[in-house]
């Protein structure tokens, strides 16, 4: 019997039981959000610290999925360059992925899919503000196995309009993924290595 589980219910347990998932124990297996991340003008700091200022102001009271997406999440991608060509944006875009002996379907919904024809390349799952990103993790990493482009990275981006997390997947015979560490607009400059990164990842796929 087909077992159907929702996207947003699956846990790491079942990626890695059903679809062999392995953690990456190579430091250099995810160095691409740590080293050559480009420099920010000040312009774009001054943005960004106006983004840090708004969401602080509105986290005074509850802050919802659509909030954290319209205040955090599109301000961030308009800097890091995906609003550009030779990238696409889709939003609820349907995936459906199995495992290899078809005993398990899991559906769901990207919340926001960044695309670079023909590859998907940046999976972005947004939670609101109290959740925890480790639910926001597996749901990403689901929906980055359906990435068609088995040859070439799909890098994942997890948000709760505080926190930031970033994900590579490398989907072949044994898929392998890593993390980044938990980035926190409440954090130093860390709002600011959350858009490096988003416009390095950028850089490595406009020139993959």
């Amino acid at each position: 019997m087909v077992q159907v589980i929702q996207g947003k219910d699956i846990t790491l347990a079942e990626l890695i039981d059903n679809f062999g998932l392995q953690l990456a124990d190579d430091e250099q297996f995810f160095s691409e959000w740590q080293h050559d991340l480009p420099e920010l003008s000040d312009l774009e700091k001054q943005s960004l610290n106006e983004v840090k200022a708004e969401y602080l102001h509105l986290s005074k009271y509850p802050i919802l999925e659509p909030v954290v997406k319209m205040v955090v999440l599109s301000p961030l991608l308009r800097l890091a360059g995906f609003y550009q060509p030779p990238f696409y944006i889709a939003s609820e875009q349907e995936v459906k992925i199995s495992s290899e002996d078809e005993g398990t379907i899991i559906r769901g919904r990207i919340d926001i899919l960044v695309f670079h024809p023909p590859f998907w390349v940046l999976i972005i799952e947004a939670k609101r503000a109290e959740y925890s990103l480790e639910v926001a993790i597996p749901q990403a990493l689901t929906y980055m196995f359906a990435n068609p482009g088995n040859d070439k990275p799909t890098y994942g981006f997890v948000t709760n309009g505080r926190e930031f997390q970033f994900i590579k997947l490398m989907n072949h015979s044994t898929p392998r993924y890593a993390l980044s560490y938990t980035l926190s607009l409440n954090r130093g400059d860390d709002l600011h290595t959350v858009v490096k990164v988003l416009k390095r990842l950028a850089h490595l796929i406009r020139n993959s």
